[in-house]
């Protein structure tokens, strides 16, 4: 009775903690120099804007990050009342399968979902060569479950057309049902969906002078600082920016962001900006407003089976 009791004191305290931090703002003229641009100017002033002052911290630092600014109240199991909040592992409307301490139940070893969580680069490390400081930037470095950041691998992600695995809360690994996206793709829960893009946004705009010689390594970048993503993928991204909103989660942590590298996501400040920067008016998107989402195909008994 006393521990249920403490446990929610403390979740009314995180949420009042929640209310604090997302009502906090940019710095006062932050993105003054970004203001009446768009396409590629829009894109560079941005990226100045958040390499300007970004400090990149130790690696071994975003575990402590974590704990302040990638958490919520238990949903299950005994133990921490605040534990680590992961996209691959939150169930939005029913209680989380595991739930993990934020300090004790770091990777290590793992065998199954559930065993501990790591950090998960949405842009996979070998996408940009390893090089340490996009693999130390905590706005595309997540917490989540180690097993299942080990199923994602370093697929691009996408909608899946027949999955191969699920994961607890949904996430799905299997082929892609995306037109022009090839292959196998990772498939985080809507919820997340634009939690990811908005990450990745954020990616190729900091680092849109390496996107070109990084562009080899995955089919998610063009070779170019502008779009600097594939046509196919932006598609995608845009739209998972414009279905998923920016949440009070996102807001929170873009504000532990600036107080821990002294950058922010620019995309969660003003999700807009997104349509802004990569839009149908803007010099080799002219193709954007196209719309053809799923394209599939395979063959079943001597018959080819179209899925669009």
């Amino acid at each position: 009775m006393f521990a249920h009791l403490l446990r929610c004191l403390l979740s009314s305290f995180f949420l009042l903690g929640t209310l604090f931090f997302s009502a906090a703002q940019p710095p006062a003229h932050y993105y003054d120099s970004a203001n009446g641009k768009t396409c590629a100017a829009l894109k560079s002033a941005l990226k100045q804007i958040i390499t300007n002052g970004h400090i990149p911290q130790p690696y071994d630092s975003l575990y402590g990050q974590y704990q302040k600014y990638d958490v919520k109240p238990r949903e299950t199991g005994n133990g921490s009342a605040i534990v680590i909040w992961d996209i691959y592992a939150d169930i939005p409307d029913a209680k989380d399968a595991y739930n993990y301490n934020p300090v004790t139940n770091r990777c290590g070893n793992y065998n199954s979902e559930g065993d501990c969580y790591n950090r998960e680069h949405t842009v996979p490390q070998s996408w940009f060569g390893h090089e340490e400081i996009p693999a130390l930037d905590y706005n595309q470095v997540f917490p989540t479950d180690g097993f299942v950041n080990n199923r994602r691998s370093n697929y691009l992600y996408g909608e899946v057309f027949a999955p191969i695995w699920t994961s607890t809360n949904g996430s799905r690994l299997g082929e892609s049902a995306i037109a022009g996206i090839s292959g196998t793709v990772f498939e985080p829960i809507d919820t997340y969906k634009g939690d990811v893009a908005r990450a990745f946004f954020y990616f190729v705009t900091r680092y849109q002078d390496n996107i070109k010689n990084w562009s080899n390594n995955t089919s998610a970048f063009s070779n170019d600082t502008f779009p600097s993503i594939n046509v196919s993928y932006l598609q995608m991204m845009i739209r998972w920016n414009n279905e998923d909103p920016v949440s009070e989660k996102e807001i929170n942590r873009n504000n532990g962001t600036y107080s821990y590298q002294h950058n922010r996501n620019p995309f969660i400040d003003h999700p807009e900006y997104v349509n802004a920067v990569w839009n149908s008016g803007c010099v080799g998107l002219g193709t954007l407003p196209a719309n053809l989402i799923y394209f599939t195909g395979r063959l079943s008994n001597n018959t080819v089976i179209l899925n669009w």
